[in-house]
């Protein structure tokens, strides 16, 4: 049985299997060379097989393994072949390519996500077999917020090794936020000397009475971003970097108080003239001040960006924008008087556009949260719509690119189930059957409309995620449904065949094993993994479907 996660276009077995021996050769054909380089690499780990190189295609025999590009194919789309004649698979490009590999070592089996062999005198072989597949959708993304819990460099390349091998490919990289600033900024050096230590945290969710009383941060130097580009390159995965205006900006704030609203900020904000690294949860009110400073400083900010990541998009948050201190402030109400704003939503909408023009000056695209439509959406903004499906018809209709990330289906550091044994319950229930019936076009909207859809994304939020293990168990198994929705063209939610994903989540569980993956069990957590005592924030019912 081929039991394939994300479930291909078209599968056709056949009968019989090509072993793979230590004679076995691997032929990376003119384009495809670096996917050659890396599956020769995780295969010897995983099996011992040298697979040397194969100067021609024809050197790969009944036994080998060879590569190619068929221009014939979309950029994304390949076909794989297991015959008589070896393993064959051709790609629209080295993406496809990638992509390929990626369900021939689900073939292999389990085991060959292994980082050492098992038994060097096991057999490896591939059922014979023609998978031909290609994504619904351009934009498959996972996004890891590492501003409220830090994950070393180690951490976020092993997340981008298990999102290749579910046929993901954005990473949406969270690097600034009221608790911690974790990206190093050259001109700015106080931003993480300052900005990526907070004194204590706040443990569970922030009406939990509990502390972490010692520091936390961390941030990742240039270098350390230009690897993980690479490594994610690599992996044909895009780093989508977000740094959070106006709103979320608290630990710019306290490095650089200039930043903040200083003709309201006072000494009454936590007991100082200036503002420390925030150490709780929710929505701070100090944002950033609506002034040419600011501007001029996060322009700097984006310069050094723009030479640390080459994606197409960039993102700057713009959610959650309490509007109080701009209420009060005299050089906020003065700005929007001398610009002729609609009042402090046309304000926020301003400092948006004006990054988005900055960034579009530059051959680049601005991505923000959903609230960035409020006061009017900046001209070739593209929205992450999070609050429901409402933004995202709302962009799509205007025009603009969406990418749908509805909280009630894939905010995955949401509660996966009802019992009391789930550890620090936030939200509604969202199970792995409710992860698979997400549909991420809305259906009110036309074909033109829906065109703007430029696909899906899971979230993973970390203030009750504190490090690898409950990150694990929030994100798995629920990221493998969620990578069937975003890759596979299934039918509509009610319709679609979720005793068959279970049935091939059975083998699925046993790579996730393979990895190392700390996922929810199905009849619900390890001991080891429950946090009693420590409160959580759960919502009951039925979330809205809107």
């Amino acid at each position: 049985m081929v039991e394939l996660i994300p479930l291909p276009r078209s599968v056709v077995a056949g009968s019989g299997e090509t072993r793979l021996t230590a004679r076995s050769r691997l032929y990376a054909g003119q384009g495809t060379e670096g996917v050659g380089n890396w599956l020769r690499g995780v295969l010897w780990q995983a099996t011992g097989l040298p697979l040397r190189e194969g100067r021609e295609l024809d050197d790969i025999e009944p036994d080998g393994i060879g590569l190619r590009l068929d221009p014939a194919l979309d950029p994304e789309e390949y076909r794989l072949v297991s015959d008589h004649d070896g393993v064959l698979i051709d790609g629209g490009s080295a993406a496809g390519v990638f992509l390929g590999a990626q369900t021939l070592r689900q073939l292999l089996g389990p085991d060959a996500y292994r980082r050492a062999p098992l038994d060097r005198d096991r057999t490896w072989a591939v059922p014979h077999v023609t998978v031909e597949d290609a994504p619904r959708f351009r934009w498959r993304g996972l996004m890891l917020d590492v501003a409220r819990h830090f994950t070393s460099k180690e951490g976020v390349l092993r997340h981008l090794d298990l999102m290749a091998a579910h046929k993901l490919n954005v990473f949406h990289f969270h690097l600034t936020d009221d608790q911690g600033w974790r990206i190093e900024i050259k001109r700015y050096p106080r931003l993480t000397e300052i900005g990526s230590w907070r004194p204590r945290t706040k443990f569970g969710h922030r009406a939990s009475p509990l502390w972490e009383e010692k520091p936390h941060g961390g941030f990742y130097t240039q270098d350390d971003i230009r690897e993980i580009v690479a490594y994610a390159a690599e992996r044909h995965i895009t780093v989508v970097p977000e740094i959070d205006v106006p709103g979320h900006s608290q630990a710019a704030i306290a490095a650089y108080p200039e930043l903040g609203n200083t003709d309201v900020i006072t000494a009454s904000n936590e007991g100082g003239t200036s503002l420390s690294v925030w150490d709780n949860w929710g929505i701070s009110a100090n944002v950033l001040a609506p002034t040419d400073n600011t501007l001029r400083f996060y322009e700097g900010v984006f310069e050094e960006l723009l030479d640390l990541f080459p994606s197409e998009f960039l993102h700057v948050g713009g959610d959650e924008c309490l509007k109080d201190q701009w209420k009060q402030s005299p050089t906020a109400q003065a700005r929007i008087e001398e610009l002729g704003l609609a009042g402090e939503d046309g304000l926020q909408a301003w400092f948006i556009g004006h990054f988005d023009k900055w960034l579009t000056a530059r051959g680049r695209r601005l991505i923000g949260w959903d609230e960035i439509l409020e006061g009017g959406l900046a001209e070739g903004a593209a929205v992450s719509s999070w609050r429901g499906y409402g933004g995202g018809v709302a962009a799509a209709r205007a025009g603009h690119d969406v990418v749908m990330c509805p909280e009630q289906y894939v905010y995955l550091d949401h509660r996966q189930a009802a019992g009391p044994d789930e550890p620090v319950p936030i939200g509604y229930v969202r199970t792995l059957e409710d992860v698979y019936r997400f549909e991420p076009v809305p259906a009110e909207l036309t074909p033109d409309e829906a065109a703007h859809v430029l696909g899906t994304q899971a979230n993973v939020w970390t203030e009750v995620t504190e490090d690898q293990a409950r990150v694990d168990y929030q994100t798995f198994p629920r990221l493998a449904a969620f990578a069937e929705v975003a890759w596979s063209s299934l039918p509509a939610p009610g319709e679609r065949d979720f005793a068959g994903f279970e049935r091939r989540m059975e083998v699925h569980y046993r790579r996730l094993d393979a990895m190392g993956v700390g996922y929810r069990p199905p009849a619900g957590p390890h001991p080891w993994q429950r946090r009693p005592g420590v409160a959580g924030r759960p919502i009951e019912g039925t979330p809205p479907n809107r």
